[in-house]
């Protein structure tokens, strides 16, 4: 299959260049894909899909242009190839665009154990569904179900570039998650839980799924408000990564080209605690954001993006590297596997020195100022009293400044790996609390 699409992906390059693109890069994909919903035990949808995609880019000098079709045949490509470089003619030049010179490519491709040795079909995926709904419906409190889904996906990637990279790689997919809705007669609350795979066999149970979500969303009825006040927040593991995905942004070569960030002078400066790591892992066997190579053919490779809370690296592609005349950094399809290093204390420990504090679970909206740094999110979760969670709280806005922020978290030790961005539980200190 890779060699099959590499074969196109280096036909599509080959055509522009004899059409007389100074360079050109195609990617081709094909995929399959089956999601199952179900609400209430009825079938809401069930969605199968297949199909190939290419997208070609072509420089005409400094000047470019992008376009994608399902056609895959010779004729359907090289009229794809003309029409690119009919656009790229008329474009204007921007002088950061091109390819990657070939001393910067990628030349190492270690083995990831990115496809599943089993995938569910459709049955199956229903079967999970059902069981998922019905484990969170038979948690006391928990009145209706907001929906189950379970899905599964298989795709093959091809890159091709006119500087003579051409790699592919295979990588699946399969997940389950449900909402449930509680409910006593006076409100009702909603929470939820999920899990997310590369492998079929590390999926966590639909009947785990299902009862942890049941448990959340009936925990959280006869919620209170709390008055406004500055006291120490914890972000539970399944959101405090909202932390540094706002810092990632912050750190992106686009923004910092820009100088529309509020971390675009602290490259190489202390943003976090001496104790704060934030790790950058494309690397990792099965990793749900794992390759090893990015969109410009690039190496990915493993990085400490905060290294003992000093800011090592902007997040660069060519364009933004070129612009700011720096290395680039392998991030032309974004950031794979980050995660704030585990520390030593324990989930219980950040809390039992809390006399009064705010315990999140879940963040609503936001309103975060990057180019400030200044944070304003609702939330909801459970007010700490003594170093123990009481009762739940709801309508609350969390504020402060992200400089700040970061300078005073504190991390627990239970990271869990359950999305491309990850965090161990983490206490920040100087928030406060908008609330009556």
């Amino acid at each position: 299959m890779i060699d099959e699409l590499l074969t196109i992906a280096s036909d599509a390059v080959a055509q522009a260049r004899k059409l007389g693109a100074d360079a050109a890069e195609a990617s081709v994909a094909d995929s399959r894909s089956t999601e199952v919903e179900i609400r209430e035990g009825q079938i809401e949808k069930l969605e199968g899909a297949e199909g190939r995609r290419i997208g070609l880019t072509v420089f005409n000098g400094k000047s470019s242009a992008s376009i994608s079709g399902s056609v895959l045949t010779s004729e359907a490509i090289h009229r794809l190839a003309e029409t690119a470089l009919a656009m790229a003619r008329l474009a204007p030049a921007n002088p950061y665009a091109g390819i990657a010179e070939p001393e910067l490519l990628a030349t190492f491709f270690p083995g990831l154990d990115l496809v599943s040795d089993r995938l569910p079909d459709a049955a199956e995926l229903e079967r999970m569904a059902r069981e998922t709904e019905q484990s969170a419906l038979s948690v006391p409190g928990v009145s209706k179900s907001g929906g189950a889904s379970a899905s599964m996906g298989d795709r093959s990637s091809a890159l091709a570039i006119s500087n003579g990279f051409a790699q592919g790689y295979r990588k699946t997919g399969v997940s389950l998650s449900v909402s449930a809705i509680s409910s006593d007669g006076r409100g009702m609350e909603r929470d939820y839980d999920y899990s997310s795979a590369v492998h079929f066999s590390d999926l966590r149970a639909p009947e785990s799924v299902g009862l942890e979500a049941g448990r959340r969303a009936a925990r959280r009825l006869n919620s209170r408000k709390v008055k406004s006040q500055a006291v120490p927040i914890v972000f539970d593991n399944r959101i405090a990564a909202s932390l540094i995905n706002h810092m990632l942004g912050a750190i992106s070569g686009s923004a910092i080209a820009r100088g529309t960030s509020f971390l675009k002078d602290r490259l190489g400066q202390r943003i976090f605690s001496e104790g704060i790591t934030v790790v950058e892992d494309p690397l990792i066997p099965r990793g749900l954001g794992s390759r090893a190579f990015d969109g410009d053919g690039l190496a990915r490779v493993k990085r400490n993006i905060i290294d003992r809370g000093v800011l090592t690296t902007w997040l660069l592609d060519l364009p933004s590297a070129r612009q700011l005349n720096l290395a680039p950094t392998g991030h032309g399809s974004g950031t794979s596997n980050i995660y704030i290093k585990p520390g030593v204390a324990s989930r219980d420990d950040l809390l039992r020195d809390i006399a009064e504090g705010f315990y999140v679970t879940e963040m609503i909206g936001s309103s975060v100022n990057m180019v400030t740094g200044d944070y304003s999110r609702g939330a909801s979760g459970f007010w700490i009293e003594n170093g123990n969670l009481t009762y739940p709280v709801s309508e609350v806005t969390i504020a402060g400044n992200m400089m700040d922020m970061f300078l005073n978290v504190t991390q627990a030790s239970d990271l869990e790996f359950r999305a491309s961005i990850n965090a161990p539980t983490c206490r920040v200190e100087g928030l406060t609390i908008a609330g009556l």
